[in-house]
């Protein structure tokens, strides 16, 4: 009995052991379902081939990807911006830092009602009083507005930069309505629109990419500080873990990835 006693508790030492050998081999990342999963599903197979297994495990908030990050049930996350992750780490007391800004996701202007597509779009395309929907949260508020801002539509206050909101608007020479909706209900009002200033994960999910106009540039100011990138915990940098995901998402085969799939809806930040 004891020795068959001993011969169970030396198997489950041995199972122990083999799940944690096991455990190291395997990458575990949480991501936003799109397009960030979809990112790090394609390259599974550079992951896999340089010896780990990657887990991608989704998730539909922004809080709970960063605190299974800071408790070590992640390895990485990737589904956010700087600005947030250090508001994140400001407010909770986590302790999570950037690897490696992957891509843009740039706002666009996106044709509402009767209005054609127009890749020049600009104050020609505008009719007097015509109501242009635009994000209500600060950011992309002020996002909206300067993109609206570089098409010749207004024209902001100098020095709004990222804090613009509308009453920084010093010239409308149309006297467009700036309508200030939730950002997520911007695509189902757009028939009750002329244009609307939609984020690139709503517009992907609504499906009207056709209906794109013209969105911000790489260079913006936007573009450099709301890259999304791969965030990990302090200190683990230069992991291995964290240099394979680091060496997947720059590949040549995540940025063709990523521009043949999302048609500029979502744009590669690495050079």
């Amino acid at each position: 009995m004891k020795k068959l006693l001993s011969s169970l508790c030396l198997c489950l030492v041995l199972a122990g052991c083999s799940g944690g050998e096991s455990e190291d081999n395997v990458i575990r990342v949480g991501a936003s379902t799109t397009p960030h999963a979809e990112i790090l599903n394609a390259v599974k197979d550079q992951i896999e081939d340089a010896g780990y297994e990657l887990v991608v495990q989704e998730f539909d908030d922004y809080v709970m990807p960063n605190t299974a990050l800071e408790d070590g049930s992640l390895d990485a996350n990737y589904f956010q911006h700087n600005p947030y992750l250090e508001n994140f780490n400001a407010e909770h007391g986590t302790n999570l830092v950037a690897a490696l800004a992957v891509h843009f996701e740039p706002l666009g202007v996106y044709a509402g009602g009767d209005n054609e597509v127009n890749a020049d779009f600009s104050l020609d395309d505008i009719e007097e009083g015509d109501k242009i929907g635009v994000p209500n949260d600060g950011t992309n508020e002020a996002r909206a507005l300067q993109l609206l801002e570089a098409h010749g539509i207004i024209t902001l206050r100098e020095g709004a930069g990222l804090e613009a909101t509308k009453l920084d608007i010093v010239e409308n020479p149309k006297n467009v309505e700036i309508v200030e909706l939730e950002a997520r209900m911007i695509p189902s009002t757009l028939p009750d629109l002329a244009y609307g200033v939609i984020n690139g994960n709503y517009a992907l999910n609504a499906d009207i990419m056709d209906q794109l106009c013209v969105s911000e540039s790489k260079d913006s100011e936007a573009a450099q500080t709301f890259a999304n990138v791969l965030a990990v915990r302090a200190g683990e940098e230069d992991s291995e873990k964290t240099q394979v995901l680091i060496d997947a998402l720059s590949s040549q085969e995540a940025k063709d990835f990523i521009e043949e799939t999302y048609n500029g809806i979502v744009v590669s930040v690495i050079d």
